[in-house]
């Protein structure tokens, strides 16, 4: 649950100006591990292959779709033929090998506490993304703020929200690796929903 919940990335750096949410084109749903994620048959991802997503629009909705599937994608969760490919090829800035390595460390640890073999993924994560607000966005660099939700060992619902900066890059939005290659340092609880989008659907 903590993986997935914290599964975005907080870093801030790049000069990029304030913008108002875009009207947001039609989104259909997919399940990944079970988190359900938006897609965009305009804004991406055009490839979904091997767990793996990329190719998203230079647009609003391009940043904050590859924000999502990116970071996502490189949780440790989904075991090492996800987030290292993901990590390696799609997350850039100064702690991306430190998110790596932190990421292989805490997969190989939580592998072997549930007694699941090399290479398996740890299971599902049962968690929505609910909503996102905009930080600042030019067609250069973004930062948005997502909401996730999932149950807590009791059952009650429990959101964070993680301020995700995504950099144009060789043709594809990049994530920027977390402070200190470490999500944790990413997100916050939330309590109330007041000022961000819901998702549509």
């Amino acid at each position: 649950m903590r993986a997935a919940l914290l599964a975005l990335a907080l870093v801030a750096g790049c000069a990029t100006q304030t913008s108002p949410p875009a009207p947001q084109p039609r989104l259909t749903w997919q399940d990944f591990h079970g988190i359900r994620l938006p897609l965009s048959n305009t804004d991406g991802p055009r490839t979904l292959d091997n767990d793996r997503a990329e190719g998203f629009a230079r647009t609003q909705q391009g940043a904050l779709l590859a924000a999502l599937h990116i970071a996502v994608r490189a949780s440790s969760h989904w075991g090492p033929a996800v987030f290292e490919p993901t990590i390696t090829e799609q997350v850039t800035g100064p702690d991306a090998d430190q998110l790596l390595e932190k990421s292989r460390t805490q997969y190989e640890e939580s592998r072997q506490e549930a007694g699941l073999p090399p290479g398996s993924p740890l299971g599902k994560a049962f968690v929505d993304e609910e909503a996102y607000r905009w930080q600042t966005y030019t067609p250069d660099a973004a930062t948005v703020d997502i909401v996730s939700a999932g149950p807590d060992p009791r059952g009650t619902t429990v959101r964070a929200t993680t301020r995700v900066q995504v950099v144009w890059q060789n043709g594809d939005w990049r994530v920027v690796a977390p402070l200190g290659g470490d999500w944790g340092n990413a997100a916050t609880e939330l309590k109330s929903l007041d000022g961000y989008t819901r998702f549509e659907g």
